[in-house]
């Protein structure tokens, strides 16, 4: 097949487009068209892959860069056997495109995440959510529907295949060990930016050191560099996603601290899935998926939204017990190894792709 992956929006290294689906397809030995931010994100496509750059869309002046995102489509769907969307601004991008392979990969609560976005109007939340269900309907009559979580399926009216947002499973990780607790992941107030600044403060104080890698947004980007100046965080930036994983491994625990918000509500913390794939427990806020994850896997711990002091003391008590730690690595791994793994599911989004390119 020849796929055009198209997002405006993401980061072209996101690790659900590049690394993964972008893997999976050229692991199948499929021509790869990536359309995407490049220049907005100075990021570089990954090797065998055919980049496009378009402009980012952003804020509120997003019209300037879908108009653009529409003409490459335009130009560039009917070379392709498949298209795959990556954000509701591409899905706008190709209204009244037709193609017969044109998929929308919906990972996560479009609806309640705008909601979040610094630059919404609150007054206007409750209609434009309102307006984006209607999107989503009008959509799933045109175009083919890909769900990264099952709970997902509730927004639309018909059944569509779930390609959950896995991570790869190494055949061998290192041990846990002692001093050092990791955070991977974009960082803003609503992931928990202002607790993990607190949270490093405090197990600095204890000889433990919070490494943080991830890209931060305005709203939290000056106090992670206050906190980095003194002492309290090791803030690395961002790095790819096969880099921050490998900062994963030996950590003493992975670190999770989102805020009760709808858009999290029904998604899997992928970076759970993460730390537990690399040999780390996680210790997470009581989010739905998270608290399953945690009992079913064995591999976490869940402490209260908002309580730093619990967060700190669940992890200095898991520095200190090193057999309690691996045991909880070696559990949660094991269970990703089963029931979360981009090795079997890679290759059944693959499989999806080509029954629709064929249809």
């Amino acid at each position: 097949m020849r796929i055009l992956v198209m997002c405006p929006v993401h980061d072209p290294r996101d690790a659900r487009i590049a690394e993964r689906e972008i893997g999976a397809l050229l692991a199948a030995g499929h021509e790869v068209t990536q359309a995407g931010p490049f220049s907005a994100y100075a990021a570089r496509p990954r090797a065998g892959v055919r980049a496009i750059d378009i402009p980012r869309s952003a804020g509120r002046r997003r019209l300037s860069a879908v108009r653009a995102a529409r003409r490459m489509l335009r130009r560039e769907a009917p070379r392709h056997d498949v298209v795959l969307l990556h954000s509701p601004d591409a899905v706008l991008a190709a209204a009244g495109i037709t193609h017969p392979a044109l998929v929308w990969d919906v990972h996560e609560d479009t609806a309640a995440a705008l909601t979040m976005r610094p630059w919404m109007p609150r007054p206007l939340a409750g209609t434009v959510g309102a307006g984006v269900h209607w999107a989503e309907g009008r959509t799933e009559r045109t175009r083919r529907i890909l769900l990264a979580e099952h709970a997902y399926g509730d927004r639309f009216h018909g059944d569509h295949p779930v390609v959950p947002n896995t991570p790869m499973v190494p055949e061998h990780v290192p041990l846990t060990e002692r001093g050092r607790v990791i955070y991977v992941g974009r960082l803003t107030r609503a992931r928990g930016g202002d607790e993990l600044v607190a949270l490093g403060q405090r197990l600095a104080a204890r000889g433990i050191v919070l490494e943080v890698v991830g890209n931060a947004d305005a709203e939290v980007a000056d106090t992670l560099e206050r906190a980095q100046e003194r002492g309290w965080i090791d803030w690395r930036g961002f790095l790819p996603n096969a880099e921050a994983l490998a900062r994963v491994e030996g950590a003493t625990a992975g670190i999770s601290l989102l805020h009760d918000e709808p858009n999290y509500r029904h998604s899997m913390p992928t970076k759970l899935l993460e730390y537990l794939s690399r040999g780390v427990p996680f210790v997470s806020t009581p989010l739905p998926l998270a608290v399953d994850l945690a009992e079913r896997s064995g591999g976490g711990v869940i402490v209260p939204f908002g309580d730093v002091a619990a967060a700190c003391e669940t992890l200095v008590a898991l520095d200190s017990d090193g057999s309690r730690r691996q045991a909880m690595a070696d559990a949660g791994r094991a269970w990703v190894s089963t029931h979360a793994n981009w090795s079997v599911d890679g290759p059944s989004f693959v499989r999806q792709l080509e029954e629709w390119s064929r249809g």
